[in-house]
């Protein structure tokens, strides 16, 4: 990357906050979280001591994918408050340090947004192109099964393909039917999503997250896909990296960011991207975005069924992932280091054990994690600790995209309802949604009134308030790991080195920078590990490791034997 301790973008030694608001903590008692809500637990991030937060959608919107489908990317929804509470939650983080990363949606919009309202008024429509419109297959009436104009497969089940009975088209949406997708081949499309860009940036947001941005491009010929799911096709090649991306992004950047890049942030949350891809996107030279969002880890336990029929992870599987993505970005580009967000569940549920080891589970993926080359990202109530949510129902779940599944799965008898509900109870995206769990109170302290998704029962014991107040918690290791990220240049700019690649159970690693050098060494499993670094670590010859910089036990233990889930980070004495 050539950069110098000197010249280093500051986001290489930053940590970012997810905040997904409905569940964060609602001021009112509707049993939604709001802006206000935010604005009154901010000493929490400032003891953290995260330095951005990036706010999950809270633009106005029927919330029919919570927020991800916006009717009006320039007002604030009513049920999270109004732009003036934006603009003072704006204010508070730039007083205490941190900046706010706001959630951009332009693949897609509301089918409520006035520019679909335009656009479906009529074929005539000067917005008619702002979208993907598409009369019926050849021969075909509008209507008929198989009419569509292609057989992609919906991320959220069915067809991506909405007919529109007025005028016997079809309109495109990758997700739900009410979140038909922005046709952005027309240029006035990508002029008004940079107007609007600018004008969220005059007003004090320092950078964005863009959701899905490299599906915008898509291969105009819209061909068929192989077939996957009944009668319905992976569209994926066609729209994934498309291929005018780089040209967009390359183009926003100029419009928008131009001349005031350097206090900003830009993070495109990328699904289904390459190595090489990711490079283009990331390399600082291309201009285009900070970092991406690349998904191949957490696609590690999806079985053959997909994401809900879940396998379990094999550590050398993550080994070879991580490692390929620290050696690719590694000269050009730079990684988002995360394991949760509002799409993925709970990683303390998923990776480690949410039982008998939870604390130490959680503390050592977090080490793990958070001491790569990357900037890490922590979601709401990870650094709690939090669990999924063990919800025993289906009606007890909100998701569209589970509540889809579920449907689909029935009609195609493709999975029992045992099997179904297993599926959810590990990969749901409501295991992310629970809101955060404050103290031991009714409702977790998040909420008065009736929570909109119900707390888990845990918060007894799982909470902020019994979190901060124990200093061996999984809250102060992740103080403490963003300490280390800030005070010492190895870790945000250090080379990596991954050790023993073919170990199932001890995931180690060492960082090297100006020959400064600490070791990262996980025991990802609950059993005791005596480890042999051999040469590969020289200082493990004399029978230990080096000077213990960070563990998530309170004593040292034996010199080279890790108990079951123990993480140590030493420096090369």
């Amino acid at each position: 990357m050539g950069w110098t301790v000197e010249d280093a973008p500051w986001w290489t030694r930053a940590v970012v906050y997810q905040i997904y608001p409905r569940s964060f903590q609602d001021s009112d008692g509707d049993g939604v979280g709001d802006l206000r809500g935010i604005i009154s637990r901010l000493d929490h991030l400032s003891a953290l001591g995260v330095d951005v937060v990036w706010l999950s959608p809270i633009y106005r919107s029927p919330q029919d994918d919570n927020g991800y489908d916006i009717s009006d990317y320039q007002d604030v929804d009513p049920s999270f408050g109004t732009l003036s509470d934006l603009d003072e939650l704006i204010a508070a983080l730039h007083e205490r340090g941190m900046k706010l990363l706001m959630d951009l949606v332009v693949n897609h919009t509301s089918d409520e947004h006035p520019w679909f309202t335009e656009s479906r008024s009529g074929p005539d429509s000067p917005k008619r192109d702002w979208y993907w419109w598409r009369p019926p297959r050849d021969g075909m009436a509008p209507g008929q099964p198989g009419a569509e104009p292609t057989n992609w497969h919906s991320f959220f089940s069915g067809s991506t393909w909405e007919l529109d009975e007025a005028s016997g088209e079809y309109y495109l949406h990758l997700f739900s039917r009410k979140q038909p997708d922005l046709n952005w081949e027309n240029p006035e499309v990508r002029q008004a999503v940079y107007a609007m860009m600018r004008w969220w940036l005059d007003r004090g947001v320092d950078g964005f997250r863009m959701d899905v941005i490299n599906l915008i491009s898509k291969d105009t010929a819209l061909p068929d896909g192989p077939v996957v799911a009944g009668v319905w096709g992976d569209g994926s090649a066609h729209y994934t990296d498309g291929p005018r991306v780089h040209e967009y992004l390359h183009e926003m950047h100029r419009e928008v960011f131009e001349g005031r890049a350097d206090r900003l942030l830009t993070v495109g949350e990328t699904p289904g991207v390459t190595l090489d891809e990711a490079r283009r996107y990331t390399d600082p030279a291309r201009r285009e975005v900070d970092m991406v969002f690349q998904f191949e880890h957490v696609g590690l336990d999806h079985g053959p069924g997909g994401k809900f029929d879940p396998k379990p992870l094999r550590l050398t599987d993550l080994k070879a992932t991580f490692g390929r993505w620290q050696a690719g970005l590694a000269e050009a580009g730079w990684n988002s280091l995360y394991w949760d967000n509002h799409d993925q569940p709970r990683v303390v549920s998923r990776f480690g054990d949410d039982g008998k080891h939870r604390r130490e589970s959680a503390k050592a993926l977090a080490t793990l994690l958070h001491l790569h080359r990357g900037t890490p990202y922590v979601y709401q109530g990870e650094e709690l600790g939090m669990t999924n949510a063990h919800f025993t129902r289906f009606d007890q779940y909100r998701d569209i995209e589970s509540v889809n599944h579920v449907a689909q799965a029935r009609t195609l008898a493709s999975a029992t309802d045992e099997q179904l509900l297993a599926g959810l109870a590990a990969m749901s995206r409501d295991n992310a949604r629970t809101p955060v769990q404050w103290d031991d109170s009714p409702q977790a302290g998040f909420t008065t009134g009736t929570p909109w998704l119900a707390v888990n029962p845990n918060h007894v014991e799982i909470n902020a308030a019994a979190e901060r107040a124990d200093p061996e918690s999984v809250f102060h290791h992740h103080r403490r790991l963003i300490e280390l990220r800030h005070a010492d240049p190895v870790v945000a700019l250090g080379d990596f080195t991954m050790l023993l690649p073919e170990d199932e159970q001890v995931y180690a690693y060492t960082r090297e920078l100006d020959g400064d050098a600490l070791l990262v060494v996980v025991n990802v499993s609950g059993e005791e590990r005596v480890v042999d670094l051999g040469d590969a670590w020289p200082l493990a010859r004399d029978g230990g490791w080096g000077e213990l910089v960070l563990g998530t036990h309170a004593d040292a233990g034996e010199p080279t034997t890790l108990r079951p889930w123990e993480a140590r980070v030493v420096r090369r004495s």
